[in-house]
């Protein structure tokens, strides 16, 4: 859907944004250009809709070079969101989300019915439409800024830091609507961060710059994870890229056992086997025991959150349910430890074998 084919951005002064970008981005992914600053996310971000022309190389959208296409007509056709969502102040939400469809020629009625359908679509009530943009907090300003870049359905969506300005809670909010949505609309996106930890949980590929333009290495977020391409992107992922890693796996693959006869604790279900949480049998109360907490767990839920669940729990086991939320049976601590282990010595071992050999260096 979207290609660079060696691309460099220069400016005047000598600064290189970009440096000989080649790079495919996959139609109806999320692909996430991460980078510090002044590494040429946001450049190579724009250059798609050309706020910011390529000095050499070929960039293309649906296999056409976007310098052979009016920059208008382009940018019509393609959303773009920004941090702080950029809405204009003077007009009501349901104005600013139907903007590209009446510059496209929708008709006022058209554009405004469809504003209302995206108004439910990014999860704000249909009375929000009346207000102004000052009215809403910064999180469904947000919501509003999507809205308005999927107006006219678009195939690409552009997002330059979209949730960077909204506090940690309403990020993750954010974040998952975005999953949400993509899930239905499989649009192509391509989205600039500088947080690791949200591309990894955004991403279906992470596109790592470092300063010049340089790009260092694109791939799926659990091969970045388990093989970074040298001690650069290791570093940028973190020291705790192993965490990271499990994140991305799932309890999918690790069996369970029935929950009854587990000695001490037992774990209390309604009737519908609905997990209520955990009794100390051999406590002074006995049967009469109040109940711990339990999270049960589905099988799409992370191989981390089971590992955090698996030490919070009492009896060292982790609850599994269905769709529906009824118990089917419950992992072991040391299970899922044993399993987490593996993963996590996989980045391990990348990150060791990337290491300067100590007995080289004294040779040296």
């Amino acid at each position: 859907m979207i290609s660079f084919k060696h691309v460099s951005k220069h400016y005047p002064n000598g600064t290189t944004a970009v440096d000989d970008l080649s790079l495919e981005l996959p139609e109806g992914d999320i692909t996430v250009l991460v980078g510090s600053s002044g590494c040429g996310k946001t450049t190579t971000l724009r250059m798609v809709n050309r706020m910011v022309e390529p000095s050499s190389g070929t960039v293309s959208v649906g296999g056409r070079d976007i310098l052979e296409a009016d920059a208008a007509e382009l940018r019509r056709g393609i959303g773009y969101v920004i941090q702080q969502a950029g809405l204009f102040p003077h007009r009501t939400i349901l104005d600013n989300i139907a903007t590209v469809p009446l510059l496209l020629g929708w008709g006022r009625r058209k554009a405004r019915a469809r504003a209302a359908e995206l108004l439910e679509l990014v999860g704000l009530p249909a009375g929000s439409g009346k207000r102004y943009p000052h009215q809403l907090s910064g999180g469904q300003q947000q919501r509003v800024g999507v809205a308005r870049a999927l107006a006219a359905d678009p195939p690409v969506l552009l997002m330059d830091e979209p949730f960077g300005a909204v506090d940690p809670v309403v990020r993750t909010q954010l974040q998952n609507e975005l999953l949400r949505l993509q899930s239905e609309l499989r649009k192509t996106v391509v989205f600039v961060t500088h947080d690791i930890d949200e591309a990894v949980r955004l991403g279906d590929r992470i596109a790592i710059f470092r300063t010049g333009g340089h790009l260092v290495q694109c791939a799926p977020p659990a091969e970045l994870l388990a093989s970074p391409a040298d001690d650069f992107v290791a570093g940028f992922l973190g020291a705790e890229r192993g965490l990271k890693l499990l994140s991305l796996s799932t309890l999918a693959g690790l069996p369970q056992e029935p929950a009854d006869d587990k000695g001490r604790w037992r774990l209390v279900t309604s009737g519908r086997g609905e997990p209520l949480g955990w009794r100390d049998t051999e406590g002074p109360d006995g049967d009469e025991a109040p109940l711990l907490p339990v999270r049960p767990l589905r099988d799409t839920d992370s191989l981390l959150s089971a590992l955090d669940e698996s030490l919070a729990s009492p009896a060292g086991l982790v609850a599994r349910v269905d769709a529906d939320g009824v118990l089917t049976g419950v992992t072991g601590r040391d299970r899922i430890h044993e399993h987490a282990g593996r993963r996590h010595a996989e980045a391990g071992r990348t990150n060791a074998s990337q290491a300067p050999d100590p007995d080289a260096s004294v040779t040296a």
